[in-house]
């Protein structure tokens, strides 16, 4: 569309003819909702993927945060994937919160054997202390892949100057931008400045490790199963 956002990565991944994972942008869809969306953009400009949010970030932990984004924002409502060609294989996405479902995870991993799971997000200073690089070696050992996530930056909250406060609350995250290999260590990382993060991504580590402790093909389907309910649905 227009978004000035949007098009800022469109030019960027076809200057520098690489894959764009756009962090998260407010995505408005018929004049009503309002969705927290990820872009995905090739090499040559297309977009081969949009995520739009699943789960909605609504906690409230006593003595520490509450929010709900579901005051504002509405819930996607489909899995995402895109292939990022014989190099990289697929890539699930989600976005923040989502990295706390493993179902989420799991069932991209079933659907589109993933190699690489990406999550932009921005955890705070209660969640992201505790959970931020937990959550993605969790993720990376369950799924046996990597698990890249992008923070943004932290900004200390502004001195109210006049009386003049915000209409919004200030958001403090937590940083620390993070790569997690399929055995669970943590390959590359920051802290909460503005950072670069490169890290190669050894691909045949997800090969070997799949076969190493071949886990995705010891499932018990007589005990429990992971189903995609939108697939089941459709077919019936």
């Amino acid at each position: 569309g227009n978004s000035p956002s949007a098009k800022v990565l469109f030019e960027a991944a076809v200057q520098y003819q690489m894959y764009i994972i756009g962090g998260s942008i407010p995505e408005v869809h018929n004049s009503r909702d309002i969705y927290n969306t990820c872009l995905c953009i090739s090499p040559s400009g297309k977009l081969i993927g949009k995520h739009r949010k699943v789960h909605l970030f609504d906690i409230d932990v006593p003595g520490g945060i509450r929010f709900m984004e579901s005051d504002t924002l509405s819930p996607g409502d489909s899995l995402t994937a895109f292939s990022a060609g014989s190099l990289f294989g697929n890539i699930g996405l989600g976005i923040c919160y989502d990295i706390r479902f493993p179902e989420y995870a799991l069932l991209l991993n079933q659907k589109y054997n993933c190699g690489i799971l990406i999550y932009p997000g921005a955890f705070n200073m209660t969640t992201g202390p505790a959970h931020w690089e937990l959550l993605q070696r969790a993720r990376a050992v369950d799924n046996q892949c990597f698990v890249l996530t992008a923070s943004p930056a932290r900004t200390e909250e502004p001195t109210v100057e006049n009386g003049n406060q915000s209409k919004y609350k200030h958001y403090t995250a937590w940083g620390h931008s993070t790569v997690v290999n399929p055995w669970g260590e943590v390959v590359g990382t920051c802290g909460e400045e503005e950072s670069l993060v490169v890290v190669d991504l050894d691909m045949d580590r997800v090969k070997k490790m799949r076969e190493g402790i071949p886990t995705m093909k010891q499932k018990r389907h007589d005990l429990y199963r992971l189903l995609d309910v939108q697939e089941s649905t459709t077919s019936t």
